[in-house]
């Protein structure tokens, strides 16, 4: 039994070393081959195009006008080639921010599936549309787009873990480019994110846009996360799947079919240019006078935040540094965010975050950006979610869909 024993011990040792090895290769390469992008934080005048705008409610949601007007903005996008319409929503408002059904899903896939729709079902009976796109939202919104058209033009919601880390959003980019690479159309795709889906939406563009080196250096990186490492099993199938079809020179999904639209999206990922042909952004700002049109004061007071005095608080505030970590029970999802971070943010310090936040950044470094004035929000901030909630409810909804029309295929 002794000699077994001092068999095995060596191998074992060997093998704890090749893996080392082998990890601490993995980031010289992320550190030193990056092809991630990180947009720079400044309080520069942008080098994009911004607007400033007084956003107008229009006409009651069940009006004559209103259903002219949104039959209008269907008859735009049939025309620019748009066949379907995905909301996402943001963090914490999905059906696992806390990422606990996906543990138990590697274990028993059927009971973390509906654990994850019942706590979905809660959220969305509990929040509403504050800062949560509803299935109330996605049936008006079609039922508008479509009213009186033969050629149909699909909305759909599409839902993510609503972890606040870059696991939980590159997860999210990963299956959503399954949903797309999967659809049975294939016009146009037009994408509304709200909050950090937006920066779902912009790994999305740097994997549509990366070469394959690229994506082997992302899916390398992660792969702890979809792989265990002591059993090398497999239990996050569409990981592999999507990492063999993104190399797939005859992908179904292509760059430019996607246009990209974002609602109080913190600004964190940077957008490949080459990953989306088309980029808006949503920003509710209120410019404070002294201060440039472009960007938010630092820090607010508190009496500020709860009447979201200069617009959307947590667009300003859930930059670089604001992640909140996976927990150490789910080793795995800790250790694979870990390695994201060298990969997607690399040269961004925690400890600097003060000092990104005075900077008051508000306009991205890609796309347009429209600096919207919602006015003074109703209710109290578990409402109105410091500046945050406004973009999800129906009153804006005509303004949106004009809005976007009018950026991205007037």
């Amino acid at each position: 039994m002794s000699k077994l024993v001092s068999a095995v011990q060596p191998a074992h040792r060997k093998s704890v070393a090749q893996s080392t090895a082998t990890h601490l290769w993995r980031m010289c390469k992320i550190l030193s081959d990056n092809r991630f992008r990180h947009q720079q934080y400044t309080n520069a005048p942008p080098a994009t195009r911004y607007h400033l705008l007084r956003a107008d409610p229009g006409p009651e949601l069940d009006s004559e006008e209103f259903r002219v007007r949104m039959r209008a903005v269907g008859e735009r996008l049939r025309a620019a080639g748009v066949s379907s319409l995905y909301l996402v929503h943001g963090t914490f408002v999905g059906g696992d921010a806390a990422g606990l059904w996906l543990e138990l899903s590697r274990l028993l896939p059927a009971y973390g599936d509906v654990l994850r729709q019942l706590n979905k079902q809660w959220v969305d009976a509990t929040v509403g549309e504050h800062g949560n796109f509803t299935a109330q939202f996605a049936q008006k919104l079609e039922e508008s787009l479509n009213d009186g058209s033969e050629r149909q033009i699909s909305v759909r919601v599409f839902h993510w873990s609503s972890e606040n880390h870059h696991i939980g959003r590159a997860d999210a980019a990963v299956r959503l480019f399954d949903e797309l690479d999967n659809r049975k159309d294939q016009g146009r795709i037009l994408l509304w994110g709200h909050s950090h889906a937006g920066n779902v939406f912009a790994l999305l563009s740097q994997l549509l846009a990366a070469d394959n080196a690229t994506i082997d250096l992302f899916f390398n990186t992660a792969q702890v996360f979809f792989r265990n490492p002591m059993t090398r099993r497999i239990d996050l199938p569409w990981w592999p799947d999507v990492w063999r079809r993104l190399n797939d020179p005859h992908r179904v999904l292509s760059a430019d079919q996607c246009d990209f639209v974002t609602f109080g999206t913190p600004i964190r990922y940077a957008w490949d240019p080459h990953g989306n042909a088309r980029l808006l952004h949503f920003i509710n700002h209120r410019p404070r006078e002294g201060s440039p049109d472009y960007l938010c004061p630092f820090p607010p007071t508190l009496d500020d935040i709860i009447h979201a005095a200069d617009g959307d608080y947590i667009q300003q505030l859930g930059i670089a540094g604001t992640n909140v970590p996976p927990g150490v029970l789910a080793w795995r999802n800790f250790l694979a965010d870990r390695r994201l971070n060298q990969l997607l943010q690399h040269n961004l310090r925690l400890r600097d975050l003060h000092e990104r936040l005075k900077l008051g950044m508000r306009v991205p470094e890609q796309g347009v950006s429209l600096l919207c004035d919602y006015g003074t929000p109703t209710g109290n901030i578990a409402r109105h979610h410091a500046g945050h909630a406004v973009y999800t409810q129906l009153q804006w909804l005509l303004f949106h869909a004009e809005q976007t029309c009018a950026y991205l295929y007037g």
